[in-house]
């Protein structure tokens, strides 16, 4: 089917002489995605400019998808979708939200899917990277900072060989006008709009750049915007000190069950025993052994209490000549979203430092400040030596539009601390919080105590009086 938007009133599209008008009245060619999607999922191209400070220049083509509107009386608008990253595919993202979004919602929005620039079938970009350049933190040693250093200034040598002339292009700033050229393409004065992690930064981003295009917004284990983005890999140590702290507690309460000692103090010296034995003796694991950095660098993992008790009591175990401790699922990352991650990681702002000597001085001081996880977020990084600097500044969020954060307590990748910035940022937000709430992401198959109030505020627009916290 072909949809032609040839009537687009100024305010659905772009103001008369607005060089993006062209970009609103292009035409969307529908067809079914893939074979194996349901056939309710459509698929289409929206033109994009490359760099939006010349719009008459080289476009890149995005990759769309939509699920209509269950009940046509009833629409609403449009639901874009982020799943995150940055570096995350979208395309299926309106099938996988299906089950999550109750009938009353499907049936008042086209949930709408979308590969953000560089990503999947929007103008993908892959720098060819080795293994071990697709690891994004990596502890430090002063016996392996110049390997460090060398695989940072690899991947950074790699990407601009490679995609140089689109990596200065690939921001969150431009993604969000691309979703705003989506909006246009559709014909919708404006967009409503469910993002989960990077999403939400995506989304706050959108919401400060145009506000009056804004409708329901729900962000999903939230960063903080003012920390984007060497700031929010460092914010991930303190966090883990907190949830380490709490781990110890609960499994010290359990140790007739779990055997890692009966005070959390001594839940504590375990550990570090463990980590110690494991860098001088590797932990066998079914999957490959562990020393003490590896040990360390699982820290996510402490957030779930019970499966974090079970992890380190089985690597004890091994480590004192039992049977291998079993092995921990590790996710496949693709080339495309790593490539993805560092685009926007170091396109997004000015203010990664040059010098490899600031990333030693500040891995010494946050691993001693946060001994379980502070060198993983502040040892060098690629953006060091990204070939040119952002072509503009991060995004300031600091705006009064409407969204609804929805956050666990216990998030390790978006710790509370994160979204209660973003909290701070959108004056008009309000956050339900999670209480005890474990996990990265709220929103789901398995029903929290927060759905009710997303369902609520998707479906009528009414955010809660105020801020709101729950407990499963």
């Amino acid at each position: 089917m072909t949809v032609v938007l040839t009537a687009l009133t100024p305010v659905t599209a772009f103001a008369a002489g607005d060089p993006l008008q062209r970009y609103a009245q292009q035409q969307l060619r529908w067809e079914r995605c893939d074979s194996g999607d349901p056939a309710g999922l459509e698929c289409a191209k929206v033109k994009v400019p490359l760099d939006y400070r010349d719009p008459a220049g080289r476009t890149i083509d995005l990759a769309i998808s939509r699920l209509r509107a269950t009940d046509p009386k009833k629409r609403h608008g449009v639901l874009l979708t982020n799943p995150g990253g940055p570096g995350s595919p979208g395309l299926t993202w309106p099938v996988e939200m299906e089950p999550v979004l109750p009938a009353q919602v499907r049936a008042q929005f086209d949930v709408i899917g979308f590969d953000p620039r560089g990503v999947g079938q929007s103008a993908p970009i892959d720098c060819d990277l080795a293994a071990d350049e697709r690891s994004f933190q990596h502890p430090y040693s002063a016996a392996t900072f110049t390997k460090d250093v060398d695989r940072a200034r690899s991947v950074a040598d790699k990407c601009w060989a490679k995609a140089g002339d689109v990596l200065p292009y690939l921001t969150t700033r431009n993604t969000a006008r691309d979703m705003d050229v989506v909006r246009a393409a559709l014909g919708e004065r404006r967009i409503s709009y469910f993002g989960y992690s990077y999403g939400t930064y995506l989304g706050a981003v959108y919401t400060q750049l145009f506000p009056q295009r804004s409708d329901r917004i729900v962000l999903d284990s939230s960063l903080d915007p003012a920390l984007a983005w060497r700031d929010s890999l460092r914010g991930w140590a303190p966090a883990a000190e907190l949830a380490f702290t709490r781990w110890t507690e609960w499994a010290a309460a359990r140790n007739a069950t779990y055997g890692l000692g009966a005070t959390a103090a001594d839940v504590r010296r375990t550990f570090w025993d463990l980590v110690a034995q494991a860098d001088r003796t590797p932990v066998p694991t079914e999957n490959g052994s562990l020393d003490g950095d590896a040990i360390r660098s699982g820290y996510n993992a402490f957030v779930h209490v019970e499966a974090a008790a079970s992890w380190i009591a089985g690597l004890k175990a091994a480590a004192e000549g039992g049977p291998a401790a079993p092995a921990v699922p590790e996710a496949e990352v693709s080339d495309n979203m790593v490539s993805a991650v560092w685009a926007i990681f170091c396109g997004d702002t000015r203010s990664w430092p040059r010098d490899p000597e600031q990333y030693r001085r500040d891995a010494v001081q946050d691993r001693a400040k946060y001994p379980l996880a502070g060198d993983l977020g502040s040892n060098i990084e690629p953006c060091a030596f990204w070939k040119s600097a952002a072509v503009e500044p991060a995004t300031v969020v600091n705006n009064d539009v409407g969204a609804l954060i929805v956050q666990n307590q216990w998030d390790p990748q978006t710790p509370l601390a994160m979204a209660q910035g973003m909290r701070r940022a959108l004056h008009g937000s309000r956050m339900v919080m999670v209480a005890g709430g474990e996990g990265h992401g709220v929103t789901g198959p398995d029903p929290t105590c927060s759905d009710a109030t997303v369902m609520r505020y998707l479906s009528t627009g009414r955010l809660p009086a105020e801020d709101v916290t729950c407990r499963n």
